[in-house]
């Protein structure tokens, strides 16, 4: 009986060893693989959201720029009509 009793203590010290040391190799890799994968890459950062759309342009400040521009000669008649009927349509 001594024998398997001293059989027995040998197996769980050398388990009770095996498991420490696993933890602390497990620790230690936790630690200087901090933010990487498994594969040692770095993470993506995640997207950034979205921009918020921009508002939406007011009409009648558009119908003034486009008369500023057709009363300094920028704009033909043809091409003014065209781009107030875009905006108004």
């Amino acid at each position: 009986m001594p024998g398997l009793l001293r059989g027995m203590a040998r197996t769980a010290v050398v388990a009770g060893t095996a498991t420490a040391v696993s933890n602390r190799v497990s620790r230690r890799q936790a630690q200087r693989w901090g933010g990487q994968d498994a594969y040692g890459y770095e993470p993506e950062p995640a997207p950034a959201a979205a921009p918020a759309a921009a508002p939406a342009p007011d009409p009648i400040e558009q119908l003034k720029q486009l008369g500023e521009l057709h009363a300094q000669g920028v704009l033909t008649d043809e091409e003014f009509a065209a781009q107030k009927a875009k905006l108004l349509g």
